[in-house]
């Protein structure tokens, strides 16, 4: 089983989690609600309930992808992730809406409070396949590069945000799941 976690303003039912499901099948994605600390709650208890062989997070589901393997020892797949959600995220305090439905939230300097308690001191690089898009137009993937330099990244020039071409990076995927490198 997968775990797909969505990112900020996005939901379950998203295209990257719509796409692993049709390759994939058994694909968990839970509707996360605005507080990270609830959020990483409802994924605590997803992983000991469900036992995924695999996380993919997307932008912050990725930062909170990297806080579930760092506790929990489970191999994740990180698209376009957001490593310091706590700065990047400080713009939308306030209303918000989400993508998929429209459906109004607020963003609170609370919130941002609880991302910065979910920070990985220290990250095991092993354990991740990091999939960036140097045309990302919110988060500088030099950055997340840089972290993850000596494990398994790939950079495709070009590309934006959302990683819209994620279909070509399925069998990577795959590899991964089974214990691969990504790469083979």
């Amino acid at each position: 089983m997968i775990l797909y976690i969505h990112g900020f303003k996005s939901c379950a039912k998203s295209n990257k989690s719509e796409i692993l499901r049709r390759r994939f099948k058994e694909v968990v994605s839970p509707d996360l609600p605005p507080s990270p600390k609830e959020a990483f709650r409802l994924l605590c208890e997803t992983v000991e309930e469900r036992e995924p062989k695999l996380i993919v997070g997307s932008s912050l589901g990725g930062y909170y992808a990297v806080a579930l393997s760092q506790r929990y020892s489970i191999r994740s797949v990180l698209i376009n992730p957001s490593l310091k959600p706590y700065i990047t995220l400080l713009p939308f305090v306030g209303e918000n809406r989400r993508y998929c439905d429209g459906e109004p939230f607020e963003w609170s300097e609370e919130h941002i409070k609880e991302l910065i308690e979910l920070k990985c001191e220290k990250i095991d690089r092993e354990n991740y396949l990091v999939l960036l898009q140097s045309g990302d137009e919110l988060l500088d993937y030099r950055e997340s590069l840089n972290l993850f330099w000596g494990g398994k990244v790939v950079v495709e020039y070009g590309g934006n945000h959302r990683f819209e071409n994620l279909c070509e990076y399925l069998d990577m995927i795959e590899n991964f799941l089974k214990g691969g490198d990504g790469c083979d």
